[in-house]
């Protein structure tokens, strides 16, 4: 029997790999439309490949998955980060879990996932079929089984193929992408790191946590990679130009009040450029005081009025910006949107509309936060089409 995988990225070569694994006798081809297989991985967390993520600090799998939570907690029963992190030492890719839950290759480079790909695939005579695009399922009439993994699309077009066949496609739009904004006071910052800022867009519940990075575009890190991944359907309805609120310290109203009432009380001869106490960068520290207190700025603890400490915890708790827009290169490696979830089976991920036609990966409507989640999802779901394939095919 013949299987066909359509895309050649981590979905494709996990499916291939663990179907020869699981059924040696089916001859797999993966058909990749470009040049090159395994591109994202191999750029992906910066060269370093975050493969998965220990779920130990996830509470609940809606906060990681914005898309397909549902459909990601059944299926990592079958295929859990813990399978994963055993499946990749297990054929000779030694990982390390950071203090963020992070995993990474031991070796620190992506490559070596790549090259664990390619040497199990020419083991197992998986055949790879470059240049191979794939517009219609007529094309593939000479296998059994057909599963596309072709990642995420940046737009409907590339899936219009699949649409015609009945499915229903959720409009794919940018997911994880860095924000600019154009603030010359703010991007004069740029490099520097604030450990724990929380971020979010007025009037919405949408908010994210964590480090964030000033840039010389605007702002990047965690914390705003996330925010995107939760809203990335609401910035794309507002062409990427919304209002945005920064809280520098992650610390409440109320927690900042105390703060500054505490160190007025302990050092009030000291200037406010100097008394910094809440860990912030210097350069960060002076720029929001000159932003909140102007001219008053230079004045010293004990010379604070009522007025001043509210300035102070408005732009502390609460700085206001507004996007002007994605960072100025096309930096996003996730997109959300895809075939959606109701046009397949949540147990085998094969379509409703075509019999042995499959579907694993990004392809889907499932997209995760940044940290190792949409590999994981790619791992599970490449997973459960394999099995899903080798109880179909046996005799």
């Amino acid at each position: 029997m013949r299987t066909a995988i359509v895309g050649g990225g981590a979905a494709g070569f996990f499916l291939a790999v663990n179907l020869k694994e699981m059924m040696p006798a089916m001859d797999v081809s993966i058909l990749e439309r470009g040049q090159r297989v395994l591109a994202k991985v191999a750029a992906s967390g910066g060269g370093r490949c975050n493969c998965t993520n220990s779920f130990r600090s996830v509470g609940d799998v809606r906060a990681v998955y914005p898309r397909g939570h549902r459909l990601m907690k059944r299926l990592l029963k079958v295929f859990s980060p813990g399978d994963a992190y055993s499946w990749f030492e297990r054929h000779g890719v030694p990982l390390v879990t950071q203090d963020d839950e992070c995993v990474f290759p031991r070796s620190q480079d992506s490559h070596t996932i790549v090259s664990c790909f390619l040497s199990l695939a020419r083991r197992y005579g998986v055949e790879i079929c470059l240049g191979r695009r794939v517009r219609s399922l007529d094309e593939l009439c000479g296998f059994d089984f057909v599963v596309v993994c072709t990642g995420g699309s940046p737009g409907a077009d590339g899936l219009r193929w699949l649409s015609a066949l009945g499915h229903d496609v959720e409009p794919p739009v940018p997911s994880l992408f860095s924000l600019r904004i154009d603030d010359g006071g703010l991007t004069a910052l740029q490099g520097l790191v604030v450990p724990h800022a929380t971020i979010h867009i007025p009037a919405t519940k949408l908010r994210a946590s964590g480090p964030l990075l000033i840039t010389h575009w605007g702002v990047s890190g965690p914390a705003v990679l996330r925010l995107t991944s939760y809203a990335a359907r609401h910035l794309a309805g507002c062409d990427y130009r919304v209002p945005l609120s920064v809280c520098w310290t992650g610390q409440t109203e109320q927690q900042l009040l105390q703060a500054i009432g505490t160190a007025a009380a302990r050092q009030p001869l000291k200037q406010l450029t100097t008394g910094n106490v809440f860990g912030l960068s210097q350069r960060l520290w002076t720029y929001l005081l000159d932003k909140a207190l102007a001219a008053r700025a230079h004045q010293r603890w004990g010379e604070l009025g009522k007025k001043d400490v509210n300035r102070m915890v408005d732009v502390l708790s609460g700085d206001s910006y507004h996007t002007a827009g994605r960072a100025p290169f096309r930096d996003e490696f996730v997109t959300c949107g895809g075939i959606a979830l109701s046009s397949i089976n949540p147990t085998t991920l094969e379509s409703r509309h075509v019999p042995h036609l499959y579907f694993a990966g990004e392809v889907l409507d499932i997209d995760g936060v940044t940290g190792g989640f949409n590999f994981q999802a790619a791992w599970t779901t490449a997973y459960v089409v394999a099995q899903s394939i080798c109880r179909e095919a046996a005799p």
